[in-house]
């Protein structure tokens, strides 16, 4: 099914000056002062009243999210230092006030950048330069405060200049990737139809007013007579879970943007789209694989579930943990869980360690370590089966998923508690036998099971019948947002009706996200089957979905999706137009090309799909799906050899690629042959029984093959 994709990866093309040096702007053009008209008034204002929460603020991480470079905040060597990495030089040097790096890169281009901000502090310092056009980008090189060290975060990867993972590309933008988790009051302000930035922020870092929200209605109460009378303190108050999530979640999550600009004390869902726990992402079981924020992970836990939030472990303006070892989860857990009855490991070792087994962990940007926050059991039996990780074997690396299932068992005997774990990896195969589907549609509609796991086992299921789909209705009044949000999204295929009458259930929800996802499904709908919807709930919705794709846009996920709505519009040539730029931002976008090509066939234009898809098939020989378009293309150009030889390697690809075998069938039905027409069929229709349109493929094989019976059953059972 068709799944949103998630704007977090995102290219631009940026220009150097012809001289190629780039120098600092001056400071009043790169953050303009927004404090006068939105009521953000700067930190200092703070202090005064709120000394200890303030003191505590001061050198935290959220304090130096970002500085401008000076002899203070720059911590990386420059002393005229030449080092090499992947086939890069850089030379850090210093001229007067500036901090200086030039490079050679892997083409021999040499250039000089000057160094205008600092970006973090510890384990790592990253660096920022002014470019045209509004862009400040990231340098690949960073320093290692630990070891003292230049270093690249991912090595081993020669990235060509223009590459879109090169440091200047989009990969790297602080405007988007990094600009609003970084700094106070942040408008991006991206102009799609330029692709610039006038970006502006009240404070450099993450301040006071980032959490509590603009405070001159707050100082002025504090500053009236009658003050002290009035409950309203006009700040936001972050004393309950929820609060704490809204306010933490926006920078500490894998989202998508719905609206223009962050603003706090409102709710997250309506103002983004938390990424659920897809496999490119996250490890099958739920795990943290990719850079995925904590909230996602969170949301898994049973800490989340009990009311436990972010300050009852972490103070929140130093951001240190409360507690050093066990005396943190002590705080709640009883002490027998720090004995060795209960964790097996000598006391006071690294074995002995709560966060150990139940925080495992994964390094980041080449030396910051983060752990998981869904606070699991160790499975290693899971990791039998599936590969996944587990706390055992990450210390016991030279012993097998095995031996440390046996541990388990030894321990705690043979039975595992339930934990949704299970249900997402059943949902995660590629077919599921009947007793499997009951079990992830009793699961779904389990409402005792983390939200963001339902939701993605939703996700996962490959839903290809009407029946199918009446089973996800009663998900669509599911209490969770994001719940409803994924049913909504698998319903995108869904005949035009029955997305009609789906999307209407929701296109007044009450929260932003959802109502996105309703628009989209009436999108390239006929205006006439949208008449009988509320117009002011559907204009209100789809505004809301249009200021979601140009809000994006600066990714190339973003054009990407700006394609595909004018494709459904169709809008093709504006379609084609956001589809090339998308490639300019990023080359390597795969998807890109089918779309792009699939557009191409429908404005009658073969040759050029055919064209796009050799592009493709170029850079990812191996993708399935790009044979089986360029197949569906080669008999548009009538050359039916052509079409089945990329249909059968698309096949062999992917043995589950039901549409290819569909393709191949439908060819020898209508070339009367009939018996490699019923051989193909019936393959399809083995990984997919439930699916009308091979029962009836095959149902018209059979009756030409004079087996009416058997013809005459199919077709009773499809009626």
């Amino acid at each position: 099914m068709h799944k949103i994709i998630p704007f977090l990866l995102l290219l631009v093309i940026l220009a150097c000056k012809t001289d190629k040096t780039v120098d600092i702007p001056k400071q009043n053009k790169t953050a303009t002062n927004l404090m006068a008209s939105n009521g953000y008034i700067g930190d200092k204002q703070c202090a005064a009243c709120h000394p200890k929460a303030y003191d505590d603020w001061i050198g935290s991480h959220h304090d130096l999210a970002m500085q401008v470079a000076n002899d203070s905040t720059v911590l990386g060597d420059f002393n005229n230092i030449e080092i090499t990495l992947d086939a890069v030089t850089y030379y850090f040097t210093q001229k007067g006030d500036d901090y200086v790096v030039k490079t050679k890169e892997i083409n021999g281009d040499e250039n000089t950048y000057i160094i205008g901000y600092t970006f973090g502090v510890e384990p790592l310092q990253q660096y920022l330069v002014d470019f045209e056009d509004g862009k400040k980008q990231v340098l690949r090189v960073s320093w290692d405060t630990n070891k003292k060290r230049w270093y690249h975060q991912y090595p081993g990867d020669t990235i060509s200049p223009h590459d879109w993972l090169h440091w200047t590309g989009v990969s790297q933008n602080w405007n988007t990737m990094c600009a609003e988790c970084h700094s106070t009051n942040l408008e991006k302000n991206y102009n799609v139809e330029g692709d610039s930035y006038n970006t502006t922020y009240s404070s450099i870092n993450v301040s006071c007013e980032s959490c509590h929200g603009p405070a001159q209605k707050h100082v002025n109460w504090a500053k009236s007579a009658n003050g002290n009378a009035s409950k309203d303190t006009y700040l936001i108050s972050l004393d309950t879970q929820l609060n704490q999530m809204n306010s933490c979640a926006p920078c500490h999550a894998r989202r998508t943007k719905l609206t223009e600009t962050l603003e706090p004390n409102i709710s997250f869902e309506n103002q983004y789209i938390l990424q659920n726990l897809s496999t490119e992402f996250y490890h099958v079981d739920g795990q943290i694989m990719e850079e995925d924020y904590v909230f996602g992970s969170f949301l898994q836990s049973e800490m989340y579930h009990q009311d436990v939030t972010c300050t009852d472990c972490h103070n929140a303006h130093t951001l240190e943990i409360k507690m050093k070892g066990n005396n943190l989860c002590l705080q709640c857990h009883e002490p027998k869980y720090n004995t060795p009855s209960h964790h097996f490991h000598e006391s006071d070792t690294e074995g002995s360690q709560c966060i150990n087994c139940h925080m495992t962990g994964k390094t980041y940007m080449g030396n910051d370590f983060r752990r998981d926050h869904s606070f699991r059991v160790p499975r290693p039996d899971q990791s039998i089966t599936f590969n996944t990780p587990n706390a055992c074997n990450n210390c016991h690396s030279d012993k097998s998923p095995a031996w440390a299932s046996q541990k388990i068992k030894s321990w705690y005997g043979n039975e595992r508690a339930d934990h949704f774990s299970k249900y997402l990896l059943v949902s995660s195969k590629a077919s599921l036998s009947s007793e499997e589907i009951s079990q992830v549609n009793a699961f779904i509609n389990n409402l005792d099971y983390p939200a963001i796991a339902r939701a993605t086992a939703i996700d996962n299921l490959d839903i290809v019948t009407e029946d199918q789909y009446q089973t996800l209705l009663s998900r669509l009044e599911d209490p969770s947002p994001l719940v409803r949000f994924n049913t909504l999204q698998k319903f995108d295929l869904a005949p035009p009706e029955l997305r009609v009458e789906v999307a209407s259930k929701r296109l007044s929800d009450t929260t932003k996200m959802v109502r996105v996802a309703a628009a989209q499904l009436l999108t390239g709908l006929d205006l006439n089957m949208l008449t009988t919807l509320n117009q002011s709930d559907l204009t209100k919705a789809q505004g809301e979905l249009e200021t979601m794709l140009r809000v994006n846009a600066d990714f190339s996920t973003g054009r990407l999706q700006l394609g595909d709505y004018y494709n459904k519009k169709k809008q093709y040539n504006e379609a084609i137009y956001h589809y090339q730029i998308a490639l300019k931002k990023d080359s390597l976008l795969l998807p890109v090309y089918s779309n792009l090509a699939t557009t191409y066939s429908q404005i009658g234009n073969p040759q050029k799909a055919l064209e796009t898809l050799n592009i493709l098939i170029d850079k990812a020989p191996e993708m399935s799906r790009a044979y089986y378009l360029r197949g569906l293309i080669y008999f548009e150009l009538n050359k039916p050899d052509n079409a089945i030889a990329d249909l059968q390697y698309a096949v062999e690809l992917n043995p589950d690629d039901t549409r290819s075998l569909y393709n191949i069938s439908t060819y020898y039905y209508q070339n009367k042959n009939y018996k490699l027409a019923e051989q193909f069929i019936k393959k399809a229709i083995a990984i997919q029984p439930g699916n009308g349109d091979y029962q009836y493929l095959l149902a018209l094989v059979y009756k030409e093959q004079g087996k009416t019976d058997l013809s005459n059953q199919i077709l009773q059972g499809l009626q």
